[in-house]
């Protein structure tokens, strides 16, 4: 398993990236953190939900700097529309702007895979996992949200499938980032949570209290990459926990869910 990732700055924008995807040197990408925006409070500062409370003004610049980072522009972003499903749409050129600049013909959408160079990929996070995709040989990318319900129902599977379907990837030929989010000592989960999950060696362990339990989602998520046929050096699990550095990341178990949202970018070029 590869812990990878490099925490960055340009201007007052702070950003982690992944090496595993640098090294195909056919996209662009990053995972936001919380500095750099211009939100306020316990929004502060790089806020990327218009839910939270937050002004669309300030919501908007934060997407404004990212794109400035990305080198696109809001217009070319695609926002996931997620509800801890596994559905997964199709991106085309006909979806840029959506969740930003145009409304969103579309629901329940935890994940996106796209062809197409230019669109920008978008996903939201506030503890639960982030899966990156890139497939060097076709030329296609897929990003996903995964929280305990998406694991457990398999969406790095699923993922893997679908950009099997549309673009004939191969798993093997995918790199895969398992991205910034909760910790297994960090992530208290119900008895009736960690039934989900006795199918993953090593994902459950007991908890600090009693009939509670300890979820690991980066190992689940990793066996599920594995079995679906992913190589195992390329799999990268970021290993930063939001939870533990909830002054860098938004996280809602740290902070009783009073907080913004993280984003995930992805873009081919």
């Amino acid at each position: 398993m590869n812990l990878e990732y490099q925490r960055n700055q340009r201007g007052e924008v702070e950003y982690l990236t992944f090496p595993i995807l640098e090294k195909t040197g056919m996209v662009k990408h990053l995972f936001s953190t919380r500095k750099g925006g211009v939100s306020e409070g316990y929004l502060s500062s790089m806020n990327l939900s218009f839910k939270c409370g937050d002004k669309e003004e300030n919501v908007l610049e934060n997407y404004r700097r990212i794109g400035e980072v990305l080198g696109c522009s809001i217009e070319d972003m695609v926002l996931s529309r997620q509800t801890h499903t596994t559905n997964i749409r199709l991106v085309t050129e006909k979806d840029r702007g959506k969740g930003l600049v145009r409304p969103r013909d579309y629901e329940d959408v935890d994940g996106l895979i796209t062809a197409e160079p230019g669109g920008v990929l978008v996903t939201h996070y506030a503890d639960c996992v982030p899966l990156f995709f890139v497939d060097k040989e076709k030329h296609v990318i897929g990003l996903a949200h995964s929280g305990w319900r998406g694991t457990a129902a398999g969406m790095g599977a699923r993922m893997t499938e679908a950009m099997g379907e549309a673009f004939g990837s191969k798993p093997e030929n995918l790199a895969a980032v398992i991205g910034p989010s909760i910790c297994q000592d960090c992530y208290e989960v119900s008895e009736e949570v960690a039934e989900q999950f006795t199918q993953f060696p090593g994902a459950v362990k007991a908890g600090k209290q009693p009939g509670k339990y300890q979820l690991n989602l980066w190992e689940a998520n990793r066996q599920i990459l594995r079995k679906a046929g992913l190589l195992e050096e390329h799999i990268a699990v970021a290993g930063i926990c939001t939870c533990c550095n909830s002054d860098l990341l938004f996280s809602h178990r740290a902070t009783g869910g009073k907080r913004g949202l993280l984003g995930a970018f992805l873009t081919l070029g």
